[in-house]
């Protein structure tokens, strides 16, 4: 059992996140945010899949007045990414941004920054400092002799946190991104042990689907293990939908949230003498659109299946040209190769 490092709980719109909510699985719009009908379009796609809290680029005041278009026609919490305009920042939240995120050393003069943190007490509008290894301060670069350090983002991450402090606000989560693996695991770590914000993890530029869901599974899965994690985003150089699928995998096979049927299949070897690897592509498929706590296995014969099959709620155990239904480890019936798919189907429906 995984033991998550207690944080402070936060208010998205109407999602919790931090102290004992359950981890929330975010993504970022690639659309531009000023087109509003492919933006909401997007969202809604996104939310299908699980996403529970969308963020969206805001580079300027016709992006800022856009959200408060956005924002009836959707039913996630919106967040707005905003760099250098404390101007932008003011529209986003007049128009009904559910969050901020912000580098609020770089938003604009103290003033600016106080005005702003005024309204989202106001407001009830957290703030996400985004801590990115790409665009640490001048200084802090120096310091740490060029080089984007673990240590040198923890150290931007908490210059930013006490001009927040400063202004009597704690409405606050964190994020500290990295495009390799060890320093953003050692920034979240070292971070994890100076404050108790709740903290946004994500491999940044983690690259296309494939290499990108193993670089995010690796990072973040070592990540939630330590129980360091409140929110998160797998980020990938494809639609936004693929992120949710591997950020909502990651979290189930680390019984941290459950969602959807679970399918366990074997890897195939010479044991096997149906096709097991089309079956098990097309029972994932064909499941994965029920959103019920289900277990099912698709296993190749029997050496590992009845084993398998013992702890799933339903399972097929293939044998020569034939497999086997299975229901808690029980026999329900044999059935012919060219029928098994279908008639697994029916079993799980009727379950």
């Amino acid at each position: 059992m995984i033991k998550r490092k207690k944080t402070r709980k936060i208010k998205i719109g109407d999602v919790y996140v931090g102290g004992d909510a359950p981890i929330a699985i975010q993504s970022m719009c690639n659309t531009d945010t000023r087109d509003v009908e492919a933006t909401v379009a997007q969202i809604r796609k996104l939310t299908q899949a699980g996403c529970e809290i969308i963020r969206v680029t805001v580079p300027d005041l016709k992006a800022a007045k856009a959200v408060g278009k956005i924002k009836p026609q959707i039913n996630i919490p919106l967040v707005a990414d905003i760099h250098f305009s404390a101007d932008t920042a003011m529209e986003a939240i007049r128009q009904g941004v559910d969050k901020l995120r912000i580098n609020p050393g770089n938003i604009g003069s103290e003033e600016k920054v106080a005005m702003l943190v005024k309204e989202c007490k106001k407001k009830k509008i957290p703030i996400r400092i985004g801590v990115n290894a790409g665009s640490l301060e001048k200084d802090i670069l120096k310091k740490y002799n060029g080089k984007a350090t673990a240590e040198g983002m923890v150290e931007s991450a908490m210059r930013h946190i006490e001009i927040l402090e400063k202004n009597n606000f704690y409405d606050i989560a964190i994020s500290m991104k990295a495009s390799d693996i060890h320093r953003t695991i050692e920034a979240h770590r070292l971070l994890s042990q100076k404050v108790d914000y709740p903290q946004h993890i994500g491999i940044t530029e983690a690259g296309t689907v494939f290499r990108g869901t193993i670089l995010s599974s690796v990072g973040l899965g070592v990540l939630l293990y330590d129980g360091i994690g409140d929110t998160m985003r797998v980020s990938l150089t494809a639609d936004p939908v693929e992120e949710i699928k591997v950020a909502w995998e990651i979290l189930k096979s680390l019984g941290l949230r459950k969602k959807g049927i679970a399918v366990t299949s074997c890897p195939t070897c010479g044991r096997t003498e149906i096709d097991l690897i089309s079956l098990a592509e097309k029972v994932e498929e064909k499941l994965a659109g029920i959103d019920k706590d289900i277990r099912v296995a698709v296993m190749g014969c029997v050496v590992n299946g009845p084993g398998e099959a013992q702890e799933a709620d339903l399972a097929i155990v293939g044998g020569k040209g034939v497999g086997l239904i299975m229901k808690h480890g029980k026999l329900l019936k044999k059935v012919d190769e060219k029928d098994l798919l279908d008639e697994f189907i029916k079993e799980v429906e009727k379950f």
